[in-house]
This record gives structure tokens, C-alpha cells and sequence, in this order.
């Protein structure tokens, strides 16, 4: 099994929000975003291990500015770390007022997904190959949040 790099697994996704998506304020729903960021992230991990992946955890997720009715919400998702059989995704969500183009950032979280077979159970991920600095320095704090999540696990 080759490994991949991180370019080679990166995922954009954009779309305009529509009514549906708000509540009776125009603001948009934060469940209707973290769907979507986990749309973009398990195609970035069903991309990298061009295989079945499942949602396995996402890390704390806060909104620093609302996103409104009629804004471009854009995630993008790219893997930062992969284990024997999870993966773990960084997503960053902007939204964009399409009228007078000014972007916001919106948020930054992780998440993990299980590489899976068709009976459901964990297997291999490819590797993850790291090209530049930043993929570098984005695995090895990875591998801290990695810990800080095996830490919580054995506080529940």
C-alpha cells in the first residue's frame, strides 16, 4: 500500500447558503455547517484511502462570526496526521459576503475518521506523505492533539 501526500487528498467545497439553512433571523444554523465540514472531511479521508471511512470524532468546533443567508461557505480539508487505521482532517471554514467579497473566517477544527471494509471493520491507511514544512509541523502537532485525545478517553 503506497502512501499519499497531503496536496493529493485535499478537498474545496463551496456552497451558498440558502434559507433553509437559517433560522427566522438569516443566521445560519451551526449544525448545517459542521455537516458540511464533515461532508469535506470524509471526502478528503475517502480520497486518501480511496476506501470506505466513517466519522470517528471531531474536536471542539466554535463559530467566530455568523455566516448568514446568501453567503459562500467555503471548507477546506486536508489530512494532517494517519495512523494504522485513522485519519485525522483539519478543516478550515470561511464565509464570503458574495456582494461585497469580504471573507471571514469562521473556524478551524479536527477531525478523525476510520479507515473501514465492507463488513465495517478498521483497516490499514495508506501513509501520509509529508512534502513541506508545514505538513510537518501539522503532523507533529497532530500527534499532541492524538495524545490529548487518549488522555480524555481515560477521563470519561
Amino acid at each position: 500500500m503506497s502512501g499519499k501526500t497531503v496536496a493529493q487528498s485535499k478537498i474545496v467545497m463551496a456552497r451558498t447558503m440558502q434559507p433553509t439553512d437559517a433560522n427566522g433571523y438569516g443566521n445560519v444554523h451551526g449544525g448545517v455547517i459542521m455537516r458540511f465540514v464533515d461532508e469535506a472531511a470524509g471526502s478528503a479521508a475517502i480520497r486518501h484511502t480511496s476506501g470506505r471511512c466513517v466519522t470517528a470524532s471531531i474536536d471542539y468546533m466554535s463559530f467566530e462570526q455568523p455566516v448568514y443567508i446568501g453567503d459562500l461557505v467555503t471548507i477546506e480539508a486536508f489530512l494532517t496526521y494517519v495512523g494504522k487505521t485513522s485519519i485525522e482532517v483539519q478543516c478550515t471554514v470561511t464565509a464570503e459576503n458574495l456582494i461585497t467579497g469580504e471573507p471571514r473566517h469562521i473556524s478551524t477544527c479536527y477531525m478523525v475518521f476510520v479507515h473501514i471494509d465492507e463488513h465495517g471493520k478498521p483497516i490499514s491507511a495508506p501513509d501520509l506523505v509529508l512534502e513541506t514544512e508545514a505538513d510537518k509541523a501539522n503532523y507533529e502537532n497532530a500527534l499532541k492533539r492524538r495524545e490529548l485525545r487518549a488522555q480524555l478517553r481515560q477521563h470519561r
